[in-house]
């Protein structure tokens, strides 16, 4: 067991010291999202007790790699407790993804899930792709094939 476990501590390592997961409630989604604009998001959220969000998450991060050339972004979102802040992180630097983190700190979940999308409970994980302009052109909740992601992109970067 102890050898799975070592490469994320040595991936952990090499993140910067100050590289932590940004706090994001209600207001600062939408800036988030904003601060985008110009790209297609790919806003992830996730957690490390989530083992579909596990499964996913190298296949998103390969895949944001392959079209960031054409403007796509990877944003992930952890639904974590503080206290998993930690493990978090290293779980990303483990699969390869490239920040800025963040992880949610809502004031209400069930506000902040209608904020991001009406019909969104809260399950994880949960990706929403946004179009250039910054709106939110499809929503994948659940376990969803990479295929169908893939596909969706796709039609976006046409």
């Amino acid at each position: 067991m102890m050898r799975f476990a070592l490469p994320l501590i040595f991936a952990a390592a090499l993140l910067p010291a100050q590289q932590k997961l940004a706090p994001v409630n209600e207001a600062s989604y939408a800036k988030i999202v904003a601060a985008h604009k110009g790209r297609i998001a790919m806003a992830d959220f996730w957690a490390t007790f989530c083992v579909p969000c596990r499964a996913e998450m190298p296949q998103l991060a390969k895949m944001a790699g392959k079209y960031a050339g054409r403007g796509v972004d990877l944003v992930t979102v952890s639904a974590d407790e503080p206290e998993k802040e930690a493990a978090a992180l290293q779980f990303l630097a483990g699969a390869g993804v490239g920040g800025p983190f963040y992880i949610k700190r809502a004031a209400d979940d069930d506000k902040f899930s209608a904020l991001v999308d009406a019909k969104w409970s809260g399950e994880l994980p949960a990706l929403f792709l946004y179009d250039r302009t910054g709106k939110k052109v499809r929503s994948f909740l659940g376990d969803t094939p990479m295929k169908d992601v893939e596909a969706a992109l796709q039609k976006l970067l046409q």
